[in-house]
């Protein structure tokens, strides 16, 4: 592979990066770097690699359903699913996908260097990202010394670059629970306006559900508020129905 080139160089040379995906023929196809981060639509792609199943782990891969993109998303492992989660109710993400390319780049001492990243990220400014997520035990040893050439050869196309940490086990579980809402059909029939003005002042979730209506149908609304933005509250604390919640301040500003 001699068109590559190491990453100091990269920067004044993205276009002999090479970066490898499953085209629409399902066949592995080779461009520079440059030409697919600025031209091809990652986030419509398969992943590059089949997720394998291994044995001890406690998430086998699978598919998570996108309330930003209403695709489905196939993820290789826990710490993948639930970094495609955070990122689906990001609010500057607009679609997302799992391990969709592959880098690869000279190191430093004339070694072929392969990478592929673990999620790619369209936001809506249309730059991309690319994220590599860490594992219970945090970041392993290969990305750690793989991160500042990674983030050089990503960031020279304009993109970025980062290592995902887990979040924290209350935030995930919290996230978690509020995800079980993020479907359409629960937003109640358009009455996230209303669920704004009365949480225009901060109060507990049980107080705003009676004042909604009958708390069957109104709960699921509300949690889809809280997963959507709608609605704020420290995602660091256990939800319950004391649970203090207020309006996004842009939405009480209309």
């Amino acid at each position: 592979m001699d068109t590559l080139l190491p990453p100091t160089d990269a920067i004044a040379a993205t276009s002999r990066i090479e970066a490898r995906f499953v085209g629409a023929t399902g066949e592995l196809q080779r461009l520079p770097w440059l030409h697919v981060a600025q031209g091809l639509a990652l986030e419509e792609l398969r992943p590059v690699r089949m997720f394998p199943v291994r044995r001890g782990r406690r998430v086998a891969p699978g598919w998570w359903w996108s309330a930003t993109s209403g695709q489905l998303v196939h993820y290789g492992f826990g710490a993948m699913r639930t970094q495609v989660m955070l990122l689906d109710r990001d609010p500057d993400v607009v679609s997302m996908a799992c391990s969709p390319v592959e880098l690869a780049w000279l190191g430093h001492g004339g070694e072929t260097i392969v990478h592929t990243p673990h999620l790619m990220a369209r936001l809506r400014d249309g730059s991309g990202v690319l994220v590599d997520c860490a594992g219970r035990d945090g970041i392993s040893k290969r990305l750690r010394e793989r991160a500042s050439e990674m983030r050089a050869v990503v960031e020279a196309a304009g993109w970025r670059y980062r290592i995902a940490l887990p979040p924290e086990p209350v935030v995930a579980a919290n996230v978690r629970w509020l995800s079980g809402y993020r479907h359409p059909r629960n937003g109640g029939s358009g009455r996230m306006a209303e669920v704004a003005a009365c949480f225009a002042r901060p109060q507990p979730l049980e107080e705003g559900v009676s004042r909604l209506g009958d708390p069957i149908a109104v709960w699921p609304t509300v949690f889809h508020a809280l997963w959507g933005g709608v609605l704020n509250t420290n995602l660091e604390l256990p939800l319950h129905e004391r649970t203090v919640v207020s309006a996004a301040a842009e939405r009480v500003a209309a």
